[in-house]
């Protein structure tokens, strides 16, 4: 399972880490980009979310990304905790390559190291116990979310922190009347990534339905200490070329996805916002901007 951090389109989950339930279908090596162009995008949000992990963190020796993608995470795990090992654990071997690579790019990879298979059950080839374990949405494409935690828990050195990002608000970069269309696309476009992200959730080997109460659930599992807290990303109006293009990569997918559940208008809607040749569209509107909060549950098990 790999993860795109980053924007929170149900249907590609989503912006540092990217899922899809037809895992096997998915060209990584093809995706890669548009990931990391996500989670880089996402950076200053995740940087905040760490510096919050790292006040309440002695200093680790072990930090693991579960569903790191192409390691951009790994890589801000690495600048925060600077004396760590970094592992990055992921389900697709050529986005382990791109995460290899960023770290010998940025000067990190003596201490760094990857490791592939799909979780939860990979985490029981690390060599070594984590001191912190970082799982940024990653958790909910497991079928069975508790035993997940569980699993997660149980590969926790003692005292150590579990970090796991689920929640938050959907990503806005529209104004709720855009001028073309019926007013409101974006929340219609929302409700139909839920009915999606439910779907998919059903599909999952061993789904179990879970009440989403993430810190009762990792009380469940034995940890302690719970925290929560919620971290904005915000790129006004106008927005930057760079946050643009990622959205504009990030709506083609979801019209691909959710085409069918469209009617009409908001489908020719879709493909004007769409069009680079229109003015209307995400590539030249003045009044485009990234708006999204993401939050991240942390807990600590036993001494």
């Amino acid at each position: 399972m790999a993860h795109d951090h980053h924007t929170d389109h149900r249907h590609e989950q989503r912006h540092g880490h990217h899922h899809d339930h037809d895992h096997a279908e998915v060209d990584w090596s093809e995706m890669a980009p548009h990931l990391e162009e996500g989670a880089e995008l996402f950076s200053p949000l995740y940087e905040r979310a760490l510096a919050w992990l790292a006040k309440q963190q002695t200093a680790p020796g072990l930090v693991v990304d579960a569903g790191s993608g192409p390691g951009v995470v790994s890589g801000l795990l690495a600048e925060t905790f600077t004396g760590a090992r970094i592992v990055a654990v992921d389900g697709s071997e050529p986005l382990l390559a791109r995460a290899r690579e960023r770290a010998a790019r940025l000067g990190f990879a003596d201490r760094f190291g990857t490791l592939a298979g799909e979780l939860p059950g990979v985490l029981d080839d690390l060599d070594y116990p984590a001191d912190l374990l970082w799982a940024s949405r990653s958790l909910h494409h497991i079928g069975d979310q508790r035993a997940a935690l569980a699993a997660f828990a149980g590969r926790l050195a003692p005292g150590g922190t579990l970090a796991i990002v689920e929640g938050g608000l959907p990503t806005r970069f529209l104004p709720r009347d855009i001028g073309i269309g019926r007013p409101g696309l974006q929340a219609r476009l929302n409700a139909i990534e839920e009915e999606w992200f439910n779907e998919m959730r059903a599909a999952l080997p061993g789904t179990v339905e879970e009440t989403e109460d993430w810190p009762a659930l990792l009380t469940a599992v034995g940890l302690t200490h719970l925290r929560s807290r919620s971290f904005l990303l915000d790129l006004p109006a106008p927005a930057t070329d760079r946050a643009r293009g990622y959205v504009a990569t990030t709506l083609a997918r979801t019209r691909e996805a959710v085409a069918e559940r469209l009617d009409a208008t908001d489908l020719a809607t879709l493909d004007r916002l769409l069009d680079p040749d229109d003015k209307a569209s995400v590539h030249h509107r003045p009044d485009f901007f990234l708006l999204t909060a993401q939050t991240v549950h942390a807990a600590s098990g036993p001494l």
